[in-house]
């Protein structure tokens, strides 16, 4: 898939080396061509000097087929702005938008625009949500190694069991939703057309779960 960094100080360099790392081709954009200096010789994506808020910069960095923007740059305004345009203009799937004050949060998930507070663990977080596709991640526990995600079970998986759609030590079934009531299932515990699994999954499984499950 093709992401969009805007902004490459501590947040971006590092996201955009694990974007990397995943396999992903990312650009990566920031005013400050020394800013840039951060990838490392070993980045292989695009690097681009200008701003995020300029839209030629945008297309420019492949806006127009991004599958996900991420706009971590120091000014929480700069960051909102960018995400806005990348998803209200370029229709870009996939927003996040880095804030230093989580008080705005709210609104602009409410705009469609995730955003993220927290640096601990957030680049990885992003790097997750970015690349997760089809899989909606619920909850991220520890430092983002570990993701509670739901899916809608697939067709090829109907009428197979709960085990099907496990891997030990990488993957696990903790509930199935189904139609309006969410239970505890059973290894045996026959999967349904319309059941919505939640699972748990280690972050480095996630491409074999979503080739499990058939999701591109």
């Amino acid at each position: 898939m093709k992401f969009i960094v805007i902004g490459c100080g501590r947040w971006g360099a590092g996201l955009a080396g694990t974007l990397q790392d995943r396999n992903h081709e990312v650009a990566v954009v920031d005013v400050d061509p020394q800013a840039l200096e951060r990838l490392g010789d070993g980045f292989r994506g695009a690097r681009i000097v200008g701003s995020g808020l300029d839209r030629e910069v945008l297309v420019r960095a492949g806006v127009e087929r991004a599958s996900g923007l991420a706009a971590v740059t120091v000014a929480d305004a700069t960051n909102i702005v960018v995400a806005r345009a990348a998803r209200e203009l370029f229709h870009v799937p996939k927003v996040i938008a880095r804030l230093y004050d989580p008080r705005k949060a709210a609104i602009y998930r409410r705009l469609g625009i995730e955003t993220i507070a927290t640096v601990e663990w957030g680049v990885h977080r992003i790097a997750d949500l970015l690349a997760y596709s089809s899989l909606d991640v619920s909850v991220s526990i520890g430092h983002g190694g570990i993701d509670v995600v739901e899916v809608d079970v697939p067709r090829l998986l109907v009428g197979r069991t709960v085990a099907d759609l496990s891997i030990p030590g990488e993957v696990s079934v903790i509930a199935l939703s189904r139609a309006d009531r969410t239970f505890l299932p059973t290894q045996g515990a026959i999967l349904e057309a319309g059941d919505r699994a939640h699972l748990v999954v280690v972050a480095s499984s996630v491409e074999r779960l979503k080739r499990l499950l058939a999701i591109d």
